[in-house]
């Protein structure tokens, strides 16, 4: 099978990583890539990922059998209605499917209709609304959000009331605003591959989304500095997870005729009643949350493409190695608000380069490019650097005792991505109930 992995961020550079460990691959292409994918797939670095001519006779060019979109901005363009147009197998979101994530007013509208748990909210075309329903409930504690797609985690959760008003006028710019009430919980996030007659399910991750070492109340957002995967849920907790979120969100896309062919994430709250509560949909692989996936499943994926495309995904069993996961993003000076790029990386171990040697320690790039065997920043975030070992706190240990040989000026990362599921009772495996 030769496939074309569309997209440059540490994401994508795990999908194809992953593409790469097949048995059926005959040929890897990515586009626009990033340094660490030349290791062990062709890139090509010119070829602009939205444009769908462009992919199309990259298509044509390189006889591509498949095309994985995992990232936002290709989805955006109709890149999927124009391959599948022109016969070439896709994995992603056609344009009808991209308001499950692009619209909130109707995916909060849809989740509603199906009995789906969505957080309070309310949704504002105006400064003079938006401001009034701010000054009723002055002192409560909210999250704002721009009702379009945003291709990172753009809001802001707080009780200041200046705060919250100067950020939804800001955004009040550009279009409406979805108003939630707080719910504070244990960020999940259950990714699926979807296809006419059912779902595999992921492994199911933990988000760490702050800027700050804090999960509860303020704090900047960001698109994601870290995650845990698998999540030690009980198979109470997750049977509820299924039974009220995403089987009836499957069964509802099919009632309203836009399922598809692609993945499928739900970023949920776990509350202290231990119930699921649906945050947003997103039509795409959620980041850092992949690359926490990625080096602890074991199934082809390229098998898992074939079965999609076969309508029998329901019919694979998910395999794991068994072992936990704790990824960590490395990231600029300034990010998520003032990011500083130009950086030059410190040379990396080429082992990481290309993630050859498989000792439980991975690099996935990202915002870097490369010229002349110089790697630079080029956003926010850099890299993500994940530890695999036989629980969350072995995981964490491997990571943070390798994380410091990714490194430029100014780069940062949060010190405590799967802290708060250690336990010394169980060594970081206690399921959540």
């Amino acid at each position: 099978m030769k496939v074309l992995v569309l997209g440059s961020g540490a994401k994508d550079h795990a999908i194809a990583w992953w593409f790469s460990k097949s048995k059926l691959i005959e040929a890897l292409y990515v586009a626009p890539s990033n340094p660490g994918t030349k290791g062990f797939a062709v890139n090509l670095p010119d070829l602009n990922p939205s444009d769908k001519d462009q992919v199309l006779e990259a298509c044509k060019a390189n006889g591509i059998d498949f095309v994985f979109i995992g990232t936002e901005a290709p989805l955006l363009t109709g890149v999927i209605d124009h391959l599948n147009k022109n016969g070439i197998s896709t994995f992603g979101a056609p344009s009808y499917a991209v308001k499950l994530e692009g619209d909130r007013s109707y995916s909060r509208t849809f989740a509603k209709k199906y009995n789906i748990p969505v957080p309070n909210y309310k949704i504002f075309k105006t400064e003079e609304e938006f401001e009034k329903y701010l000054k009723e409930n002055e002192g409560k504690t909210f999250s704002i959000k721009p009702n379009d797609l945003s291709p990172s985690r753009v809001m802001i959760i707080s009780s200041e009331y200046n705060d919250l008003l100067a950020y939804g006028k800001k955004l009040l710019e550009k279009g409406p605003v979805v108003v939630e009430d707080r719910i504070d919980g244990l960020h999940i996030t259950v990714s699926i591959l979807m296809d006419n007659n059912g779902y595999f399910v992921l492994p199911i991750c933990s988000e760490y989304t702050k800027r700050e070492h804090t999960d509860r109340g303020h704090g900047v957002v960001t698109g994601g500095m870290g995650a845990v995967c698998p999540v030690p849920l009980s198979q109470n907790l997750i049977d509820r997870i299924m039974s009220k979120v995403v089987h009836p969100t499957f069964k509802a896309l099919k009632a309203e005729k836009i399922y598809y062919k692609g993945i499928l994430t739900f970023s949920l709250l776990i509350t202290p009643e231990f119930e699921p509560v649906l945050v947003d949909y997103h039509v795409r692989l959620n980041d850092p949350a992949t690359q926490a996936i990625v080096p602890i499943i074991k199934n082809d994926l390229c098998e898992l493409m074939i079965a999609m495309q076969n309508n029998t995904l329901k019919q694979v069993e998910p395999k794991t190695s068994g072992k936990s996961s704790v990824s960590v993003v490395i990231a600029s000076e300034g990010y998520p608000e003032d990011t500083i790029t130009g950086m030059k990386l410190e040379p990396v171990s080429p082992q990481y380069m290309s993630n050859a040697i498989d000792n439980g320690t991975y690099v996935f790039f990202g915002a870097v490019t490369e010229t002349d065997g110089v790697i630079v920043t080029n956003g926010g975030r850099a890299a993500t650097v994940v530890g695999v070992d036989s629980n969350i706190m072995m995981a964490n240990s491997k990571v943070y005792n390798m994380i410091d040989g990714v490194s430029f000026d100014g780069s940062w990362y949060r010190s405590d991505i799967g802290d708060k599921f250690f336990d010394s009772a169980s060594n970081g495996n206690m399921p959540l109930r």
